[in-house]
């Protein structure tokens, strides 16, 4: 049975401990790791093999860009190394599956790195032209960023309410969350702040693509993340750089919930991986077929009072790192953090098992990495 762990310790020690399996079916698999600067415990971890006997096509999954998202992360990927990695043909198939790719945050149970950098806005090479991408983050600074100690939430969380609903009026929802979720990168202690240098994990992933793609002719990349879209489904979030639309997707890849990283559909994104993924393509790669996404499986909902309840927390939680709070505050915000980022009820993630089975079928069948055709 697949659980989801504890702890960043168990975590890893579980996706270490398969390379057994793995090596099993790819007899010449290897662990690699790649230890933080100045953390001796946390790394980055990948198992990765070359296809036996000629390079056709290569799979990546990957987990933990937004390390407390890597718990169910980490299960997921347990689950495809358990169900679907015996399917693919290790004659003409490599892999490259990433465990945390961001483990300060999973083992501080925090989204950022510990540089408060959200590494899902930082697959940038040139942070220059970014400092001014955001100009609403500044006009919404005051309700995003409060300078004070967390404490009273039920009052904080009432005073916010109105607040965001006062911005709302303004601004309208999609201006509201474009402005929260695209990323900023004037304010390092802010939320969403996709940092002004590289990153030392990004830097690790953007090798580690280049890498992987090298020599074959098709790559997958599937990114599995959680937190947004409708509560108890899963949403294939695509590049907004894919030239298929949502409904092509949905009829190819059988998934029936698909939105493009724009602000029509779901949310545009700086700094997005899948979108650099896109870029590399493109720049370096453009005669190789290539698809990747975003597998996003929702926790509270996409209601209005869904998507404030989630950006309360988010705010509440970095205001509580930056400047510190009541005791009470620490608790309801471990509570109210785990739910939205790694939801504790058995039935979500047997949901959410359901659904990253269906997106591995239907993802892998299209893009011929097993045998079978969708329906």
């Amino acid at each position: 049975m697949i659980t989801v762990p504890d702890t960043y310790e168990a975590s890893r020690a579980r996706f270490c401990a398969g390379l057994a399996a793995v090596q099993a079916i790819w007899p010449a698999a290897q662990l690699h790791s790649h230890n933080l600067t100045g953390e001796a415990d946390l790394s980055i971890d990948w198992i990765s093999a070359e296809a036996q006997t000629q390079k056709e096509r290569v799979l990546l999954v990957t987990t933990g860009a937004h390390g407390i998202e890597g718990f169910v992360g980490s299960a997921l990927l347990q689950l495809f190394m358990e169900e679907y990695l015996p399917q693919l043909d290790l004659q003409n198939t490599g892999i490259l599956l990433v465990h945390a790719i961001n483990p300060w945050g999973m083992k501080h149970r925090r989204r950022v790195n510990g540089h408060n950098v959200d590494l899902n806005r930082s697959f940038v090479h040139d942070f220059a032209p970014l400092a001014d991408s955001n100009p609403d983050y500044d006009l919404l600074y005051r309700l995003l960023n409060p300078s004070s100690p967390l404490r009273a939430v039920s009052w904080q969380i009432t005073t916010f309410v109105v607040q965001a609903v006062t911005n709302l009026a303004r601004y309208g929802m999609g201006r509201l969350r474009e402005a929260t979720l695209k990323g900023q990168f004037n304010h390092p202690e802010g939320i969403y702040f996709g940092g002004q240098s590289p990153q030392e994990e990004t830097q690790i992933m953007m090798g580690l693509y280049e890498q992987a793609i090298s020599g074959y002719n098709q790559m997958l990349t599937i990114d599995l993340h959680t937190g947004y879209g409708p509560r108890d489904q899963m949403t294939l979030v695509a590049s907004a750089q894919e030239k298929m639309t949502s409904a092509e997707m949905t009829a190819k890849f059988g998934i029936p919930n698909v939105a493009a990283a724009n602000p029509e559909e779901f949310y545009s994104i700086q700094g997005d991986m899948i979108e650099y993924l896109y870029t590399l393509m493109k720049e370096k790669f453009p005669g190789k077929h290539f698809y990747a996404a975003t597998c996003e499986f929702g926790s509270f909902g996409d209601s209005t009072l869904a998507v404030i309840r989630s950006l309360y927390t988010s705010v509440f939680e970095n205001r509580l790192f930056q400047h510190g709070g009541s005791a009470s505050a620490k608790s309801w915000m471990e509570r109210e953090y785990t739910e939205l980022f790694a939801p504790t009820p058995p039935d979500w993630f047997e949901k959410a098992q359901a659904d990253a089975r269906q997106a591995f079928e239907g993802l892998l069948k299209a893009e011929r990495y097993i045998p079978g055709v969708n329906k």
